[in-house]
């Protein structure tokens, strides 16, 4: 199962996410020029976005019974290296608190070589039907 394919934004980036559990999300974004700045390297909102898919699908994993879904809070992104054109970045994502209001997730992205690019944390807020 991807779990990418349920979300427009990630699929138009071409993140796959094919691990998902309450404890680990995992998943890859191929860099390619349309993503990229002028330099040839991947642009900042496009790694926090993928970030972002990650740690929503682990929210989402996580959401308590009756919850009807989640939506990002607050993030923040420490960028610490560059993904350049025709690299591959590999995301992954564990929670640091699951709770009935709110889950925090943090974020580690490098390329498949293993250089990091940026470290995430992000909360997610549950919702709840009204």
């Amino acid at each position: 199962m991807d779990f990418a394919a349920t979300m427009p934004l990630a699929v138009a980036l071409g993140v796959t996410i094919p691990e998902g559990s309450k404890d680990r999300v995992a998943g890859k974004l191929p860099v390619c020029a349309e993503i990229c700045t002028a330099g040839g390297i991947v642009h900042g909102g496009a790694i926090m976005a993928f970030a972002d898919c990650l740690g929503a699908v682990g929210a989402f994993l996580t959401l308590p019974e009756g919850a009807s879904g989640t939506t990002t809070i607050e993030s923040k992104t420490n960028f610490l290296g560059v993904g350049p054109v025709g690299s591959v970045l590999v995301g992954e994502a564990t929670p640091v608190k699951i709770g009935k209001r709110v889950s925090v997730w943090h974020t580690r992205i490098a390329t498949e070589e293993g250089a990091d690019v940026a470290l995430v944390t992000q909360t997610q807020l549950v919702l709840w039907p009204a």
